[in-house]
């Protein structure tokens, strides 16, 4: 055992002898600011009714040349067709009010933003327009809800984007059925980027780490990519290496209800007879997206009797995955095509024998009818024994982000 110590003396302070000293320091001498060197940055956000004269006067731009540049310039129009609420302007401006620089953000959700700028020398178009990059920083969100009704009621509470509530539900849509297993007072812990422009939120980006209480039973994972790996590979793992994901997921459809479930005797309500129901039905709006809930190859995508508009995939070669009673197919499904687990693959609709419009979904093994909502489904590959150093290198910070945030009420935090 090593062990380090340290003494004082017992002298007391008032004992210690003391020195005052006063030094004049000479101060460096201030230059004189000129009214050109000036300049001020303004930020302002586009208002309901608003108008670009409107924002330009809030923003302190006094500029007859910059007005009729905007008005001109083919590039700048962008100003007046993307004036939506609640987007934010910033402009640097001269003394007198004149336009420095105008950037404003684009819709099309590529981070780009309309820059418009003056010359810095006199020229006879004085300005310039141009879409460039928004200059975004990362930012680490962490957050925390409790389920009082539904997922996006909670997210909602808590401030969490959608994109967010949906990555939540895929993460854990394996050992989750976010139809059927929510229960009030279940909680979760989510940590996710954030794309920011001037301090604020632009878009959400990855989860990083997330942890959710079921009914009292804990699932908790954590986004790992290996740099070794094939570009665009990642995924969720637990704390010892397991894959979070599931080769498939428990519904193909992100929310909905359950209509009809697996039976073995159901009265149809356009047959008018009783017969085997060997699948489950979702309720859900015409056009709702329909994902493939495991990675496949399409075996049959069109018409298909009493199903109407369907799809048949094909996984591991003894699993197979049908979708029936679709309005229409993502474009270009084709025969042959490999499709990844959550792609979407057609959209719900009431084509075949269906009294309304819903989803209906069978699960085979050995093409023999298995209840998806009741079976055990097959977990996808845990991680290699050599990986799992670098998975706890990288997630350890994260997953204890998760353990210092669990039960804090950050519903309302900013």
């Amino acid at each position: 055992m090593v062990a380090a110590f340290g003494t004082v003396n017992d002298s007391r302070v008032t004992d210690i002898p003391r020195q005052q000293v006063v030094e004049q320091l000479a101060l460096p001498p201030l230059a004189a600011a000129s009214d050109a060197d000036q300049s001020f940055l303004r930020e302002d956000r586009v208002q309901r009714g608003d108008t670009v004269m409107d924002l330009l006067q809030r923003l302190g731009i006094d500029d007859p040349a910059a007005v009729g540049f905007l008005k001109s310039n083919a590039t700048a129009q962008s100003l007046f067709r993307q004036l939506s609420p609640g987007k934010n302007l910033t402009a640097r401006t001269g003394p007198q009010g004149e336009l420095q620089t105008l950037v404003f953000p684009l819709n099309g959700g590529k981070d780009q933003a309309l820059v418009i700028e003056r010359r810095a020398a006199p020229e006879d178009d004085q300005f310039t327009a141009s879409e460039q990059p928004l200059p975004l920083e990362t930012q680490l969100v962490m957050r925390t809800a409790e389920i009082r009704y539904s997922l996006f009621g909670a997210t909602d509470a808590a401030g969490i984007p959608d994109t967010v509530a949906t990555q939540l539900a895929d993460i854990f849509g394996g050992d989750i059925d976010f139809h059927r297993d929510l229960r009030k007072g279940d909680r979760f812990a989510v940590i996710y980027e954030s794309a920011t422009y001037l301090g604020r939120a632009v878009r959400s980006g990855r989860i990083l780490a997330a942890e959710f209480i079921n009914n009292g039973k804990t699932f908790r994972a954590a986004w790992f990519a290996d740099p070794a790996g094939s570009v665009g590979s990642g995924g969720y793992y637990t704390a010892d290496g397991k894959n979070i994901r599931k080769a498939f997921l428990r519904s193909p459809l992100e929310f909905s209800r359950i209509t009809s479930g697996f039976t073995s005797a159901r009265f149809h309500p356009v047959l008018q007879k009783w017969r085997a129901h060997k699948g489950v039905d979702y309720g859900a709006p015409t056009g709702t997206r329909v994902k493939a809930t495991g990675e496949g190859v399409v075996e049959y995508v069109g018409v298909k009797g009493g199903y109407g508009k369907a799809i048949i995939l094909r996984h591991q070669n003894r699993y197979t995955t049908l979708y029936g009673h679709l309005s229409g197919f993502a474009p270009g499904l084709r025969i042959g095509n490999r499709v990844g687990q959550g792609d979407v693959i057609g959209f719900v609709g009431a084509t075949g024998l269906a009294s309304g419009p819903h989803l209906h979904y069978e699960f085979r093994v050995n093409e023999v009818h298995q209840n998806p909502l009741a079976m055990a489904l097959p977990s996808a590959p845990p991680l290699m024994p050599q990986q799992l150093g670098l998975f706890r290198e990288q997630t350890a910070a994260h997953l204890a982000r998760i353990d210092l945030i669990r039960g804090f009420d950050l519903a309302q935090a900013d």
